[in-house]
């Protein structure tokens, strides 16, 4: 099998590191990226050619929980998994706590509740969103104007909040927040582009935000989750990330072959 291609637009030195000699086939689809001090590990594919869709439990049993099952589950299928990231916030018992929609089938509805805890937890910063994955198309939508209009979706997660709203930053951001933590997001900067970022260290909101409209070039883009929370599979680079929590709920896989 092929691994998944690079198809970051800005390819550096470091992407060209990645590449095998004498071929034009990278081994990764994930680059190193540095803006405004902080480092990045972007993994962007192309629907036209990636097969992107989302998991979470196995056929009849429990969560995955895990990259590495979920990767034997893909095996057991002749199928290989390319790169996983997390993919939305869940519950204690790694349950989405807003909507899954998974080949088709909605397991879990969309979730339009307020906290009345304050600061409101990030799920509940409205507004928060939805990233689907439809017939060779994706795109990240704020809650409320997915269920207003939606999408043809085989595949949706709902987490929260919104890192970026029709080209600004989430309005609760904070510039200079002193609020650094580990994070990683999600964006559609073309119908057919699902691009994924997690941070090399620890960030501010408003700094992961600025991140994805003014490096990544989205109009779009959602925060998936924080803290000890996010986590990668990219055999490639070396990466099958343990999850904090206690496992992962919904996960976002690149698969190949079957």
């Amino acid at each position: 099998m092929t691994s998944a291609r690079l198809k970051h637009a800005g390819i550096g030195l470091a992407a060209l590191l990645l590449l095998p000699a004498g071929t034009g086939a990278a081994v990764a689809a994930c680059t190193s990226e540095t803006f405004a001090g902080a480092d990045y590990t972007v993994c962007s594919f192309d629907l036209a050619d990636d097969d992107v869709r989302l998991f979470w439990q196995r056929p009849g049993s429990g969560p995955f929980a895990t990259f590495s099952a979920l990767a034997a589950h893909l095996d057991g299928q002749g199928q290989n998994l390319a790169f996983a990231m997390n993919g939305g916030m869940y519950g204690d018992d790694l349950g989405p706590i807003g909507l899954y929609i998974e080949n088709g089938e909605t397991l879990q509805p969309a979730n339009t509740a307020s906290s009345n805890q304050r600061p409101a937890p990030n799920f509940y910063k409205k507004p928060n969103g939805i990233f689907y994955i439809g017939d060779g198309t994706a795109g990240v939508m704020t809650t409320d104007d997915y269920l207003a209009r939606p999408p043809a979706a085989r595949f949706a997660t709902q987490s929260g909040p919104m890192l970026v709203i029709d080209g600004a930053l989430h309005p609760a951001f904070i510039e200079g927040s002193d609020s650094l933590k580990p994070r990683n997001g999600i964006c559609t900067p073309t119908p057919a582009t699902v691009r994924m970022a997690i941070t090399e260290g620890s960030v501010n909101f408003h700094d992961f935000g600025r991140f994805f409209r003014d490096h990544l070039g989205c109009d779009n883009a959602l925060f998936l989750d924080g803290g000890s929370a996010p986590g990668i599979y990219a055999p490639d680079l070396g990466r099958d990330d343990p999850p904090g929590h206690g496992g992962y709920g919904p996960i976002i896989g690149v698969v190949e072959g079957g």
